[in-house]
């Protein structure tokens, strides 16, 4: 499968996992494995940067996995602007997936701090990938600001609602237009609705709680995998307009007898 291409740097796989939620570390351990994945998304708040050999990122393979620090648990602009900061002065990375928001309950991020913050990221040298609404306005002002991605939701995290609306996100797709990925991120429950989302043009999924909170998250993690590739190779592949007159599958002329 061709490779996903980020900020110049190359990826095989197409999926992006996250790193909460999982009943042990272990299990994480082995899902990640299992999901093929590269980039692996870590939130900072949840790592003990004075003793990592104590952290999650001692459960991380970190000559394998591209890890991807994010805001997670930022409320407000100034706080992902910080949290982003100190990230980089620990060394984990100048890459940050951007996450700000303000209501607990809701899970959604807020497009105006969004924004804000991004543009102070990138202006101080960051790679930005920015969760964000299906607003196609905010993602044209994140494209404009310079953002690595845009990172749509396909529903709210943690619901596994799947992409209950398909056509706001492929209209953002239409005019990201390639010069920067689209990864749709938050929402995903199953690997159809990734495969969905490969089909609409997306060019990578961020899949977390679907794969930790399933039964078996290391089998949820491959067919994960399989929805992402499966979804990648049919939207290369053309699928067949819909029409609403049938057609049949086999041709009517030069049929045996003459029947017609």
């Amino acid at each position: 499968m061709d490779n996903l291409v980020i900020a110049g740097r190359s990826f095989r796989s197409r999926l992006m996992v996250g790193t909460g939620k999982y009943r042990t570390m272990e299990e994480m351990r082995q899902a990640l494995d299992a999901s093929g994945a590269e980039i692996v998304t870590v939130a900072v708040r949840r790592v003990n940067l004075d003793e990592r050999e104590e952290s999650l990122l001692a459960y991380i393979d970190l000559d394998r996995y591209f890890l991807l620090p994010n805001t997670a648990g930022c409320h407000t602009a100034e706080e992902a602007i910080r949290t982003a900061r100190l990230a980089r002065a620990a060394g984990l990375s100048n890459w940050v997936k951007l996450e700000v928001i303000p209501d607990d309950g809701t899970l959604l991020p807020d497009p105006v701090a969004t924004v804000e913050a991004a543009k102070v990221l990138v202006e101080e040298g960051f790679v930005v990938l920015p969760y964000t609404t299906d607003d196609h306005t905010v993602a044209k002002r994140l494209l404009d600001i310079g953002c690595a991605t845009i990172m749509p939701y396909g529903s709210a995290i943690g619901t596994g609602q799947g992409l209950p609306n398909p056509e706001r996100l492929k209209r953002i797709i239409d005019l990201v237009g390639g010069r920067v990925p689209v990864v749709i991120d938050a929402g995903i429950g199953a690997p159809s609705d990734a495969a969905l989302a490969m089909e609409l043009g997306a060019d990578a999924v961020l899949v977390n709680t679907a794969i930790a909170k399933a039964d078996d998250p290391v089998a949820m993690a491959r067919a994960m995998a399989l929805g992402v590739e499966a979804g990648r190779m049919a939207y290369r592949a053309g699928r067949i307009p819909k029409s609403d007159v049938p057609s049949p599958s086999s041709p009517v002329e030069g049929l045996v007898g003459g029947v017609k």
